[in-house]
Formats: C-alpha cells, structure tokens, sequence
C-alpha cells in the first residue's frame, strides 16, 4: 500500500479537522476549519457546554469554521475588567454592559477598556462574520429566566411553533431565513429592523450590516433538541 504524504492526506480528505487557538478581543477561542464553506459558526460564551457539545459534534461532519470560546466562565476580562462577550459589538452597548458588570469601575478605567475593546473590535468582527452570501450560524443556552417570550415584544415578526417549549427558538437577521424558518415545527423570531436599542450584541451588528445571522437557543442541557434545530436550519439553508 503506498503510504500518502501528509499535503496528499488533506487533498484527499478536503474536510480535515483543523483546531487551533486564538484570543480575539479577549476572548479565548478554539477555531475548528473543516473544508471550503461559507458558514461560520460561533459558541460566544464559555460557560454554555451543551451549545459547545452540539457544535463540536456537528463540525465533525460538515464543513465550515466554528469558534467555540474556551474555558467556563460566561464574561471574560478586558484590562481587568469584566465583561459579557456577546456585549461588545458596539462601544454604546460595550459601555452600558461594563457599566452594569462593574459599577465599582472607575471614570478613566472605563474609558481605557473602551479603548481597548474599540482597537480589537473590528479584528474580532472580521474573524467571525461570514464571507458575502455566507451564513453565521451562533448556538445559547438558556436558563429558566429567559425564552422566546422575551424577544416577542422587540422583534419584526413571531412564529411561535412551539409555544409550549419557549426557551427553545430561532433568532435571525434576513426575512427570507425567518420565512424559511417559520415552516420549522420551532419558534422563530426575526429581528432585522427592531430594536431599536443597541445592547452591543453580535445579531444587532449583522442585522445594521445587512447579513445572514441565525441564533440557536435552547434550554442548557437540550442537546438533542438544539442539535435537531441546527440540523434543521443547515438542511434548509
């Protein structure tokens, strides 16, 4: 049997696995490549292990890049202060959040985190943003203080397909993902012109920027259900 060369390995299995680790912004992440696709897939925050398992099994098969964040906290620091990863996407939302997290933080330590998170922010942004006509897939979990009932006032548009399971929904950017996802037996909500309140979150940013954003929450310890829903949103996309 002739013994292939490693560059003869990866052009004939095109969807090698590819970890590595890079720290964006302050947060620490694993990267997962798995062949040539559009699709970005993100776990933002640390401490949502089944939203990291379900991904970790999904990149095992299917192509495209995920970052997962490492660790098993759900803030992490910046110039010493703490501060919730997917609230850093704008600096009003970054300042309200570390605002809120630190209210011991001093007028020029505030500023100084800012700054910093205003210098990383676009490197971050650029890493996790899919490519033009991509898709950004992002996986939460939930806890019993938060569901779809929540976002129902502050979005465009509801389909609640599964009212009796409310902390298990899509969130997405693009009316015709929403469209597409209301034929779903999940709830769905679209957020593509409300709210109107920047929180600094990354689907407030690919909705301003007019890209392709799906959330996937589900109640922390669903594996089964948020990997039904990925799996769903992927066939369908």
């Amino acid at each position: 049997m002739t013994r292939l060369t490693r560059r003869q390995f990866l052009v004939t299995f095109p969807f090698f696995w590819r970890p590595r680790f890079v720290t964006l912004a302050g947060i620490h992440f694993e990267v997962i490549r798995r062949g040539r696709s559009p699709y970005r897939y993100l776990v933002i925050h640390a401490s949502e292990d089944t939203a990291r398992q379900v991904l970790r099994a999904q990149m095992k098969t299917s192509p495209g890049t995920a970052y997962l964040a490492t660790g098993t906290e759900r803030t992490v620091r910046v110039a010493g202060a703490a501060a919730d990863p997917n609230r850093i996407f704008s600096r009003q939302g970054a300042e309200a959040n570390l605002r809120r997290l630190n209210p011991a933080l001093a007028p020029g330590q505030l500023q100084a985190v800012l700054a910093r998170l205003d210098r990383n922010r676009e490197k971050l942004v650029r890493a996790l943003l899919p490519t033009p006509g991509g898709l950004l897939v992002a996986l939460h979990n939930n806890s019993q203080g938060y569901s779809v009932l929540d976002e129902v006032p502050i979005s465009d548009q509801v389909a609640l397909n599964d009212s009796a399971h409310p902390h298990d929904f899509f969130l997405c950017t693009q009316r015709p993902d929403f469209e597409r996802l209301a034929r779903s037996p999940y709830n769905m909500v679209l957020q593509n012109l409300a709210p109107k309140e920047d929180d600094g979150s990354l689907s407030r940013l690919a909705a301003r920027r007019g890209l392709r954003y799906v959330n996937i929450e589900a109640a922390h310890g669903n594996f089964q259900k948020q990997s039904e829903m990925l799996d769903w949103l992927t066939a369908k996309a």
